[in-house]
């Protein structure tokens, strides 16, 4: 049987139909030890049609860059680290920079104080660091109490150390202030 694009009929048995595009050219996969570099490139006539970021925000829900940077920046500092990688959230849980949107207990989402679908807008002064877990429980509610999402909170003992490893593995190096540093060297 001829190779082609078609598909079998219904019974999966007998005679195929060829697809429509069958005869034209089409964009075929490398074999799979080829290089991705052994295929065709496109390249651009002009630069300046091209767009990096969006001038508006396109998905409203969503704080912008510049929010989040200035909602980390007004976080709670935590004593004798870097305070752009380690930051207290709203109820006191430690979050690292780095981890954005998952589950541990070091991560941290960009929060809502007013819930999107309650009306409340993606502007600083509607945003929080909170730990992940405490905003996934939060969810939309209005009326929880800070008590409630403390219980909630994902639990996390870190050491400096830890916290020291993290730094070197995310960042590949490993800034502290003067206030962590025990002993000088004279």
């Amino acid at each position: 049987m001829a190779s082609s694009t078609a598909s079998p009929t219904a019974s999966g048995r007998g005679r195929r139909k060829k697809h429509p595009s069958a005869g034209r050219n089409r964009h075929t996969s490398p074999p799979p030890s080829a290089s991705p570099f052994d295929g065709e490139f496109i390249i651009a006539d002009s630069f300046e049609s091209l767009q990096i970021s969006p001038a508006e925000n396109p998905n409203p829900r969503s704080f912008p860059h510049s929010v989040k940077q200035q909602c980390w920046e007004k976080a709670e500092k935590v004593k004798g680290r870097d305070p752009d990688r380690w930051r207290r959230d709203a109820l006191g849980n430690v979050v690292f920079r780095k981890f954005v949107g998952c589950r541990g207990c070091l991560c941290h989402d960009y929060d809502h104080i007013l819930p999107y679908s309650k009306g409340g807008k993606s502007t600083l002064e509607n945003c929080q660091v909170l730990q992940a877990t405490a905003n996934r429980s939060k969810g939309n509610q209005i009326d929880v109490s800070r008590s409630d999402l403390i219980k909630k909170s994902a639990y996390c003992r870190i050491t400096g150390r830890d916290m020291d490893l993290l730094e070197l593995t995310s960042y590949g190096d490993l800034t502290k202030t003067d206030a962590d540093i025990g002993c000088k060297l004279q």
